[in-house]
């Protein structure tokens, strides 16, 4: 028993050590820059005006960059046929305001259901779905070529995540597709590729695009525990390790928190949640928590996701979060 405890602690201590060697590989930034996601039908789910909420993220919290999405279903509701008027006010506002902008394309995008389809595309055959998802992409890019404070394409988001949002399951070759039509169209910006931080190791996602992204949450909800959940085991140790095994995989590789929780974690959404429910998983003590640890990871920039709840609690009576963005900003 003796040796086999013995043999267990060796083995344990080797692997750290091994850990901890590759950790060394993760690129790390001396100063974090921060930015947040905005987006606009988030803020209309939640009874704001989306034009007056990203106003006032971008005038008063005074980020350096922004994320946004060109969600299918907005720019392309009929076949063919374009509205760009929500994003061209979004990435003008943006420029006016000095703010940096990442542009997400792709059928599956930041917020649920993940993937904001139009209705139209329902019925179409797979090859032509394909043929229209790489028009719909080819069209946003082209429009914003010219738009000097546009930083990098983010193509699709999480691709590799199946087990979250309404989606079809992935397919390789078209997501391939994708990145090699932005980057012919646009050899000048990155493109990013993003995958969850908890639960892959990145090396698929990784291996593609110029800018890794990853997501960063610690307070969640357990479907599966049907309870509240902190994920202890996830320190910025974990995510240094899979980072160096990228670098050494792919050197060179640049690594970004694209999406650092900053909301509470909902199953019924904000709205119908109490905000003493909405605190169990997003607290100011939460907050100032999951910011240092992210902080330790060393990636920059770190974009936070939550101004649009931000927004929504200080018009609730709950102005503390939208103030301490504005002092992290600040910094």
């Amino acid at each position: 028993m003796k040796k086999i405890i013995k043999r267990t602690i060796t083995g344990i201590v080797i692997l750290l050590f091994f850990a901890w060697s590759i950790s060394l590989f993760a690129p790390k930034s001396s100063t974090i820059e921060y930015g947040v996601t905005f987006s606009a039908p988030y803020a209309e789910s939640l009874g704001l005006d989306a034009r007056q909420a990203y106003l006032a993220v971008l005038n008063e919290l005074h980020p350096k960059y922004v994320r946004l999405s060109a969600y299918w279903d907005s720019v392309e509701p009929y076949q063919d046929h374009y509205n760009f008027s929500d994003l061209d006010f979004q990435v003008s506002e943006a420029q006016k305001a000095g703010v940096q902008v990442v542009l997400s394309v792709g059928r599956r995008l930041p917020r649920w259901p993940e993937c904001h389809d139009p209705g139209w595309i329902k019925t179409l055959p797979e090859q032509q779905l394909k043929t229209a998802q790489l028009s719909y992409v080819e069209t946003v890019v082209r429009r914003y070529l010219n738009t000097p404070n546009i930083i990098a394409w983010q193509v699709e988001n999480e691709p590799f995540l199946s087990t979250f949002g309404i989606c079809p399951p992935l397919d390789t070759g078209l997501l391939d597709s994708e990145i090699a039509l932005v980057k012919d169209l646009d050899f000048s910006r990155p493109v990013i590729i993003t995958d969850s931080g908890e639960l892959d190791w990145w090396l698929k996602a990784g291996s593609r695009g110029d800018i890794f992204g990853t997501t960063f949450y610690r307070y969640v909800f357990s479907d599966v525990l049907k309870r509240y959940w902190t994920n202890f085991y996830f320190f910025p140790f974990v995510y240094r390790v899979k980072a160096g095994l990228l670098e050494l995989l792919h050197p060179g590789k640049r690594i970004a928190i694209m999406e650092l929780e900053a909301e509470p974690w909902t199953t019924a959404g904000i709205p119908n949640t109490p905000i003493n429910e909405q605190f169990k998983t997003m607290s100011m003590d939460h907050f100032n928590t999951i910011v240092q640890y992210a902080r330790e990871t060393g990636f920059s920039p770190q974009y936070l996701w939550g101004a649009e709840w931000w927004y929504w609690m200080k018009n609730h009576d709950h102005p503390e979060f939208w103030e301490a963005a504005k002092q992290l900003f600040k910094k």
